[in-house]
């Protein structure tokens, strides 16, 4: 018989229906069974692409014996941290205070109230067996010290990431952002690029403030190493060249050995990243993985509505990457006489690149694609041969079991998603891209918004809606200004600015200066947090702080502008003790030093500017545009003429009618 997961919609907490363990989906009936019964909660946290989970399900949760201990002694609630990420929140600063480190599965027990005792992430069988025997005993002979470390444990997570109010400087220095970054360079790997520490996750954000800076600074040093970076990134087993897409992170320290499982999030930021970094340097492989991943995305990531699905899972028949990698005599089988030359270019060997599995994960080196000269090929003739080679063998990995698809279409990653596809539009000029996002945007103002006029962070299913977090409209509000720039409507503007208001009455605590992770209507947990610090998705108090500052510039809405001058404020001062977990707050840092000039375009060639700018590499700037006098900086400004006008502090130029021009002005 399925537990009480069978009802869920949830693919993660699907996949456990049928373990022997009891589950419970977090909600009343489970929390209130704790309290009638008295017993401790288990918290089990994790998401269907997650290996390491699917690895202690195997061992522990289908175990029957371990499963009766479970059942005896605990309220057991599966979490999907992707769905419930307040949830996860909470119990994953529990388990990093208890055990400085942090991860999925994350397991932790509960008092009955729900405030935590003791956790961790992926236990073996036998470990797990006697951690549980051993609570349980705990909280039958010795409640008192379960109480009074559950007291103390909870201080520490309402505690945590609680900045106090900080005077907002005049101005900031450019040696502010150079205290950053100083202390950043000493982590870069020379040898292969990123960081020096294992496993490597691209972060992608890190290295989008990092080529900014180094663009406006003329840090050359930090210029190179973000290139080598994103070219080894591009070039290792981490990125699926075949299919397109990029995997989580790499086991190792060469981005070879991909940890498989393929996230929205990494993605739409990776498009991102290096459809910007191709505008600063022109590099074909650059092209070549924004033009091949959004390829995957429309192909295997998007709904028939428009909305983009979360994740593909890393194992497929119980065995981790098996889809992804060949022997080498299937690529001899499936490319017949290009086979020797397909086999050189991905580093394929007989015994298998790959050692543990005796398999080849495709890679490349920096110089592969010298190749061509070596062959007699053009650029062109090059690329349409790989791309047909791609072609035959990505219809046969086709015919093999797929990976699990994880179908939930959340808020956040779909407006990071839609971004993407905005960013690689603007860089490349390829409608299509553009098509893609304003089908997702109608997706999420269809399915994504709640009664209130709020938004939620999932479609309603089963008569079931969770609100929104606020991370769900800080993306959403980025992606519908990045809209209005590639587009000029002002209709997505508009709409940034209402869901901003709704943030500001929901989330924002005017006397602490901070934004709460959760809405102020949303469910009472043991902690509301905040979540300031960047990973590998920028924080959502960073994302809409930057997007307070955009629309109040846009809209001439000084009080945006406050809040968001106070916020950052209260995180400069502790930038530099760790930049790359502040890297999206420096970006905004790295505007307010070197300046955002609004650049203003009007008149019925407004678009056509708009393009030739855009084949221009200006990172930190805000663009208006078009034929109508709806915003404040557009007023008076429209004419039958085409031109531009460059503004800064509230100061505009006079108007230029060639781009030439506005560079000049820009650069002044």
């Amino acid at each position: 018989m399925p537990n009480k997961l069978h009802s869920e919609t949830s693919p993660y907490l699907r996949q456990h229906q049928h373990n022997p363990v009891a589950w419970y989906p977090w909600g009343e009936e489970a929390l209130s069974r704790a309290q009638a019964e008295n017993k401790l909660i288990l918290v089990s946290i994790g998401y269907s692409a997650c290996h390491w989970c699917h690895v202690m399900e195997r061992e522990s949760f289908e175990d029957e014996d371990i499963a009766a201990v479970m059942n005896t002694h605990f309220v057991s609630i599966k979490v999907d941290r992707e769905e419930r990420p307040d949830i996860d929140q909470i119990y994953m600063i529990a388990v990093q205070l208890m055990t400085n480190q942090g991860g999925w599965p994350l397991n932790c027990i509960c008092l009955p109230d729900g405030r935590p005792i003791y956790g961790g992430t992926y236990f073996r069988p036998s470990d797990w067996k006697n951690v549980l025997l051993q609570l349980a005993e705990l909280w039958r002979d010795r409640p008192e010290v379960a109480h009074d470390y559950a007291e103390r444990l909870t201080a520490g997570i309402r505690q945590s990431e609680q900045l106090p109010i900080n005077r907002i400087p005049a101005a900031y220095s450019k040696e502010a952002l150079e205290a950053v970054v100083t202390p950043w360079k000493r982590l870069f790997d020379k040898q292969e690029g990123g960081y020096t520490r294992v496993p490597k996750f691209p972060l992608p954000n890190n290295w989008l403030f990092l080529l900014r800076y180094s663009a406006a600074t003329r840090d050359q040093e930090v210029l190179d190493h973000v290139h080598f970076t994103l070219r080894k990134i591009a070039s290792g087993g981490i990125y699926d060249h075949i299919g397109g897409g990029f995997a989580r992170y790499s086991v190792d320290g060469r981005w070879h050995i991909p940890h498989f499982e393929k996230m929205l999030y990494d993605n739409a930021q990776l498009v991102s990243l290096y459809a910007e970094a191709w505008q600063q340097q022109p590099t074909e492989l650059y092209k070549r993985v924004v033009t091949e991943t959004l390829e995957w995305v429309r192909r295997e990531m998007t709904s028939p509505e428009g909305g983009f699905y979360c994740a593909l899972d890393a194992d497929s028949e119980g065995v981790e990457g098996k889809f992804y990698t060949f022997h080498e005599s299937e690529i001899e089988d499936v490319l017949g006489e290009d086979a020797e030359l397909f086999v050189r270019y991905f580093g394929v060997t007989a015994e298998g690149n790959w050692e543990e599995e005796r398999t080849n994960i495709l890679k490349i080196d920096l110089d592969a694609d010298d190749m061509a000269q070596e062959v007699g090929f053009s650029i062109d003739e090059w690329a349409a041969y790989l791309a047909e080679g791609k072609r035959k063998l990505l219809d046969y990995r086709n015919r093999r079991i797929r990976p699990g698809l994880d179908d939930k279409q959340l808020a956040s990653w779909n407006a990071l998603m839609l971004k993407g596809f905005v960013d690689a539009y603007r860089v490349f000029d390829v409608p299509e891209y553009l098509a893609a996002a304003s089908d997702n945007a109608l997706f999420i103002r269809t399915h994504l918004y709640a009664e209130d006029g709020g938004l939620l962070h999932q479609p309603e299913a089963n008569g079931r809606a969770i609100a929104g977090f606020l991370d769900d409209y800080a993306f959403c509000i980025a992606a519908y200004t990045a809209l209005y720039e590639a587009t000029f409507d002002d209709d997505w503007l508009h709409e940034a600015k209402r869901l901003m208001e709704y943030v500001l009455g929901h989330f924002y605590d005017q006397d602490k200066a901070a934004f709460y992770y959760t809405s102020v209507a949303a469910e009472r947990l043991i902690a509301r947090k905040q979540e300031i610090m960047d990973n590998v998705i920028p924080s959502a108090a960073s994302t809409i702080v930057q997007q307070l500052y955009r629309l109040g510039v846009v809209f001439d809405e000084q009080r945006y502008v406050d809040i968001a001058a106070q916020a950052l404020a209260n995180v400069v001062p502790h930038m530099a003790s760790y930049g790359s977990s502040y890297s999206n707050w420096t970006i905004r840092l790295l505007e307010e030093v070197y300046g955002c000039p609004e650049i203003i375009l009007t008149g019925p060639d407004s678009q056509a500017m708009r393009k030739e700018l855009d084949r221009h590499y200006i990172p930190n700037k805000i663009i208006l545009g078009g034929t109508k006098e709806s915003l404040p900086l557009l007023a008076g400004r429209v004419s039958k003429v085409t031109r531009a006008f460059v503004c800064r502090n509230r100061t505009c130029s006079l108007p230029v009618t060639h781009v030439e021009e506005v560079l000049q002005l820009i650069t002044k």
